[in-house]
């Protein structure tokens, strides 16, 4: 325990110590993403449906040409997920193609996707990506909510302990998608890197991703990059943690059960100990 206690405070200090030297590079200081309300957030926290659709259109129609997100298509259709019904997955699967084979003849040929299929990538290879990205290498996006965070500091890491916060990750990349901004006018943007504030450096690869009315909701919902990112960083919340509302329907019936279960040794032990007479003398044997 004590082992893990100061390996935990040693990665601390160095993310510390990292944000801090590209702090002091930039001359400018990293503002930490605003914490937001977030559906699936604390221990009865659930994924809004319609969110999750609406996020998988924001990944398909902008970010799927740059990042992989490398989950099958039927996943689409599972519970507690985004819940498309199987014609839905079916068809939207259809729409893409993926090689397979070899045939009779010994070739690779295309055809049109199927659930179990993967969502494909723009890209062959990772090489192939960062070529087409001014040499950054996109990251795949299936576990990006998870990989991403920051560091809260004192008291806050403390407080996040009761309050069950987890959504570091969710807060980092809403607030980078919303941080893009003009640089200062002291600081130089190398080509190929843009300006935003709440990435450590302040210097990105990523051009500006999302714009207003970029996607086209057909529920009425706002089409502003405020809400696009909402949207999206739900999304990605669900592929890092698939298992989120099952997980915490299971915690919330083992803490009944251990509760009951606690109600009982109690009544068991006043029970037992009830029965005996604390003044009766106990012979020696």
């Amino acid at each position: 325990m004590t082992t893990r206690i100061a390996a935990l405070a040693s990665a601390a200090i160095l993310a510390l110590f990292l944000a801090g030297v590209a702090n002091a590079e930039s001359g400018h200081e990293t503002p930490k993403p605003p914490a937001q309300k977030w559906s699936f957030s604390g221990p009865f926290g659930m994924f809004d449906r319609a969110q999750l659709q609406r996020g998988f259109q924001v990944y398909r129609e902008v970010c799927s040409s740059c990042h992989s997100m490398n989950i099958p298509f039927r996943n689409l259709s599972e519970p507690g997920g985004t819940e498309f019904t199987e014609a839905q997955v079916k068809a939207l699967a259809a729409e893409y193609k993926v090689q397979d084979g070899p045939n009779d003849d010994g070739n690779m040929f295309e055809r049109p996707a199927q659930p179990s299929d993967k969502i494909p990538y723009n890209f062959a290879n990772p090489q192939q990506a960062a070529a087409a990205n001014n040499g950054a290498m996109p990251p795949p996006m299936r576990l990006l909510a998870k990989a991403r965070t920051y560091e809260r500091g004192f008291p806050l890491w403390l407080i996040d302990v009761f309050t069950q916060y987890q959504e570091q990750g969710p807060d980092y990349i809403y607030a980078l998608l919303n941080g893009y901004e003009e640089p200062p006018k002291d600081m130089v943007i190398d080509a190929g890197q843009n300006y935003n504030k709440y990435m450590p450096g302040h210097k990105i690869a990523m051009a500006k991703p999302l714009n207003d009315g970029q996607v086209t909701y057909t529920d009425g919902s706002p089409q502003t990059v405020e809400q696009y990112s909402r949207d999206i960083v739900a999304f990605l919340s669900w592929t890092a943690d698939p298992s989120l509302e099952e997980r915490k329907k299971l915690g919330f019936r083992v803490l009944i059960f251990l509760g009951v279960f606690l109600g009982l040794l109690l009544y068991v032990k006043k029970k037992l100990w009830s029965e005996i007479d604390y003044e009766k003398p106990i012979k020696a044997h």
